[in-house]
Formats: structure tokens, C-alpha cells, sequence
């Protein structure tokens, strides 16, 4: 599915995203492996629980267009706080996995009144001394998924074998994510504070691209945000335990989700 937006000093934007399900609405954001990483674990939660899971295309990933205006975290956020309005989405949860996850949190300031819960997944964006996040672009593919996961084995991928469609995707995915987010905001800690939905961080407990003390920092910066580990996962839970991360997080939506005029 595609929509098209008009964004002030953006311009127009065309948004691709899939639609799975029906009931309370969710927002899920991905991070900087691409839809691929999220989409799986959309299906899941639809066919699991009632949720309605929108799950865009950041613009510029997969090969999908990018205006030239649209360069950073906060202009997304714009990008999906009109979004939400054009599908109706009002009272929608707000999942986002690693850069993803810092999507949200602007889209949270942005937006709060359109949304009903936020629920960060190993989010990055924020500075925290002495826990730096690892940069994707200064090393092999083989070492990020070493760090990106509990059993790394599970998940080894032989990019030699990759088809021409693949590699292509692969490099416009890092090419986004380059000019979206290649180094952290060290605004973004302190203007977090101004959040005050419900906020749920999860954190998986192998993570080394950005530790759990560094997502315990995320979690401190927001007003009354829960934080929780997840045992035996690492930087992208969807993938690695998806039922964990599911059971983890629909309490919570459920519990901060709007009631509808027909229930």
C-alpha cells in the first residue's frame, strides 16, 4: 500500500507500508535493516492478537523514493505523525525497533495526543557516555550480526550469495540509513524528558550494539517509563524470540489502548 503526504518544507512524500490485521492500532517502526527485520513479527502479533499493525517503509530504504528535504529523525517523525492522520490512526500504539525506536520517540514529542502507549526495542538515538553504540558503518556485516544477537550462529548470512536485488536493497538500506541517523543526537536525552505517554522500553539482554545500560539510560529519561530485559535476545527481539517480545509487549498496549465507541 502506498500514501501520499504533503509535509511543510518536505514536500511530497510517498509512503509504502503493509497492513495486517484489525483491532487496536499499532505504529511499528523499523530500524536500519529494513522492513525485513519487522514485517515477520507484524504478521505475528495480527494474527495473534486484535491489532491492527501498520508497518511503513522508511522513504529511501528498499529502493522506495526520498525527497532531497527529508534528512533526518524528526522530519520522519513528521512523515508518520501525518500518517497517522491520513489512516485514521488516532490512539495507536507506537513499537519501533533501533533507529526505528528513535523515530518514535520524535514521533512522540511531535504527536502525543495522537498516541496511546510507546514502546522502544533496543531504540538508539541518544548519547550515554561510556556506551557508545556501534557504528554499522565501520565494520564487516559479519561482526554487526555478531553483536546483534543472543546466538549469532541462528543468523549467520552469506552475503556472497546474495542476488543483484539483494545487494541493491542491502546498500540503499545503509545508504538511508546514513543520512537518517550516523551519529546519535545529543539533544535527544534531555528533550526526552518532555515525553509523558505511557512508555515501555525493552531491552534485549545480549545486545551489543547498544548495551542494556544504555537502554536503562533511555528509560530514566523518560518520565515514568518501564524498563525491562529480555533473556536471551539481542539487539532485534522480533527476529530472534518474536513470541517474547510479543507476550512482553501486548499487556501493555492493551492496558494504555483507548476504548472504542462499539466496545
Amino acid at each position: 500500500m502506498n500514501e501520499t503526504l504533503n509535509i511543510n518544507e518536505i514536500g511530497r512524500v510517498e509512503v509504502s507500508f503493509t497492513e495486517h490485521g484489525s483491532g487496536q492500532p499499532v505504529l511499528l517502526l523499523h530500524g536500519g535493516a529494513g522492513p525485513i527485520s519487522v514485517v515477520p513479527w507484524a504478521e505475528l502479533l495480527a494474527h495473534t492478537r486484535p491489532a491492527r499493525v501498520i508497518t511503513p517503509t522508511h522513504p529511501g530504504f528498499g529502493g522506495t523514493p526520498r525527497p532531497g528535504a527529508l534528512t533526518s529523525i524528526p522530519s520522519l517523525a513528521r512523515v508518520y505523525a501525518a500518517l497517522i492522520i491520513k489512516l485514521g490512526l488516532d490512539g495507536a500504539s507506537v513499537i519501533g525497533n533501533s533507529i526505528g525506536g528513535w523515530i518514535a520517540a520524535e514521533l512522540a514529542l511531535v504527536a502525543p495526543t495522537r498516541i496511546s502507549s510507546l514502546v522502544l526495542v533496543d531504540a538508539v538515538g541518544i548519547e550515554v557516555p561510556h556506551h557508545a553504540v556501534a557504528d554499522p558503518f565501520s565494520m564487516p556485516f559479519d561482526e554487526l550480526r555478531r553483536l546483534s544477537y543472543h546466538d549469532p550462529e541462528r543468523f549467520r548470512i552469506d552475503t556472497s550469495k546474495f542476488s543483484p536485488e539483494q545487494k541493491a536493497i542491502m546498500a540503499a538500506n545503509f545508504a538511508a540509513l546514513k543520512v537518517y541517523g550516523s551519529v546519535m543526537d545529543p539533544s535527544l536525552r534531555a528533550r526526552l524528558s518532555a515525553i509523558a505517554l505511557p512508555t515501555l522500553v525493552l531491552w534485549g539482554e545480549s545486545d551489543r550494539v547498544a548495551d542494556p545500560d544504555y537502554g536503562r539510560a533511555y528509560a530514566q529519561a523518560i518520565a515514568g517509563a518501564q524498563f525491562r530485559l529480555l533473556y536471551g535476545s539481542g539487539h532485534v527481539p522480533q527476529v530472534e524470540t518474536p513470541e517474547l517480545l510479543a507476550n512482553a509487549i501486548w499487556p501493555f498496549v492493551t492496558g494504555h489502548a483507548p476504548r472504542r465507541a462499539n466496545e
